[in-house]
Parts: structure tokens; C-alpha cells; sequence
């Protein structure tokens, strides 16, 4: 271990990288901050779809769970790697419209990006979608009925009372999914998107620096998830009801 780490090269993040865009170090600021932009956006996308799908899946009646059941069980049990090329691969070919402007009117970066986006938002709204499926099913049929029994209807019901508590309990479980999904945006290298864990292999091809390479990313990585998980932590606190999960009698 001592002989590693006295052959470790860390000047090698303060030289000119490939491809002229700077030091290696701004080569893996470059991915960090693809990684950042397609994680945040694909949680949007999946924080959005799975709340939708969540609530449809608590409604009354047989068609609408179905469909959310339906939903949850296709994007969840494929795997993501397989969904990704569905995407990018397929489903262009497929969409004769679509298709062509996907593959000529856009730039390969936001081919990529795009991509990226939709594959991680669908995969991880169907994760998003059982959180907060579990959250209302948490309160029981009281609280439901009280809101209607006050003349507020279904969606009124869902928006003012059902939805605010249900959030505010799977904060954790939340923070858990964002954090899945900063991690399985690495999967948008294989198409090409540079982001952070593409740019670390490509930093050790050219350099043969695989220890430093892979020892950043990894510190890169850890960074983000600490500064995550503080920032939870803060948000949990902070929305925390008392008589709930994580709230204090």
C-alpha cells in the first residue's frame, strides 16, 4: 500500500488535457457538471411523473391503479442499461417522425443528454411513484375522508392534505432515490455522454493514470452524495411533523 501511494501522480489533474479544453482537473470539472445537469433534471422528471403515478395509484376505482400498477411494474423490473438503449437505439428508429429530427435536427451532446434524461426520469419515477404511493397509504382513510366530509373534492383532497404530510414523511426515502440516480446517471456513458465517470476513463486512457483517475471520481462522487445527504438532513428537520415517522411526540 505505502509503495502505491508513493507512485501515485497527482500533477497529472494540473496538465494539459487531449483534448485542449484545459488541465485534466478541468477535464473532470467538465463531467462533473454533465453529471449534475442530467441528474437534477432527470429528478425532476422523475419526481414529477412519480408523484402522478403514486397518487393515481391510491385513487378509487380499478383503471387508473391499474394503469400506475402497470407503469411501476414495466419501468422498474427492465433494466435500466436495457431501457437506455431502448431510447437511444430504438426507439428513434421506430418513430419515423420523431425519429429523424431526434437524429438530424439535434447536436450528438443533446442526443445524449436528452436521452439520458428520459431513460433515468421514466426509470426512477417508477421507484418515486411506490414512495409516495407508501407515504399516503401511510396516513389511513381518515384524513381522506375528513377532507372530503369538509366539501373539498378528490384532487383538492390530495393537494391541501394528503400530498403536503405524505411528502414531508418520505423525505428520507426521497433523498435515498435522488441519490440513486446520481449514481446511474454513470449509465449515460455508454452512449457517449461525457460525464464524470466517462471523462475518468478517458482521463486514464490517455494518461495511464488509473489509480488517480478512478481515486478522484470517487471523491468527486463522494462530495456530491455528502453534500446531498446534509442538505436532507437539514430538509428533514426542518418539514418533520410531530406523531409521524422521524417527527418527535
Amino acid at each position: 500500500m505505502a509503495t502505491l501511494a508513493s507512485g501515485l501522480d497527482w500533477n497529472i489533474f494540473f496538465k494539459p488535457a487531449f483534448d485542449g479544453s484545459g488541465t485534466y482537473l478541468q477535464f473532470l470539472i467538465v463531467g462533473l457538471e454533465w453529471t449534475l445537469l442530467l441528474s437534477i433534471l432527470a429528478w425532476i422528471l422523475a419526481f414529477t411523473l412519480g408523484s402522478i403515478v403514486g397518487v393515481i395509484r391510491t385513487f378509487p376505482g380499478k383503471i387508473l391503479p391499474m394503469l400506475g400498477t402497470a407503469y411501476v411494474e414495466i419501468f422498474r423490473n427492465i433494466p435500466l442499461l436495457v431501457q437506455l438503449f431502448l431510447w437511444y437505439f430504438v426507439l428513434p428508429e421506430i418513430i419515423p417522425g420523431l425519429g429523424t429530427w431526434f437524429k438530424q435536427g439535434l447536436s450528438p451532446i443533446l442526443q445524449q443528454l436528452i436521452t439520458g434524461v428520459l431513460c433515468l426520469g421514466f426509470f426512477t419515477a417508477a421507484r418515486v411513484a411506490e414512495q409516495v404511493r407508501s407515504g399516503i397509504n401511510a396516513l389511513g382513510p381518515g384524513q381522506r375522508a375528513a377532507g372530503l366530509a369538509l366539501g373539498l373534492n378528490l384532487l383538492q383532497v390530495y393537494r391541501l392534505v394528503l400530498l403536503p404530510v405524505a411528502y414531508r414523511i418520505i423525505v428520507p426515502t426521497l433523498t435515498s432515490e435522488f441519490l440513486n440516480t446520481i449514481k446511474n446517471s454513470a449509465v449515460a456513458s455508454t452512449i457517449g455522454l461525457a460525464e464524470l465517470s466517462r471523462q475518468s476513463q478517458q482521463l486514464g486512457e490517455f494518461t495511464a493514470h488509473w489509480y488517480e483517475a478512478f481515486i478522484a471520481v470517487t471523491v468527486l462522487y463522494g462530495i456530491i452524495n455528502i453534500t446531498v445527504m446534509i442538505a436532507s438532513r437539514f430538509l428533514e428537520r426542518a418539514v418533520r411533523l410531530p406523531g409521524y415517522v422521524g417527527g418527535k411526540s
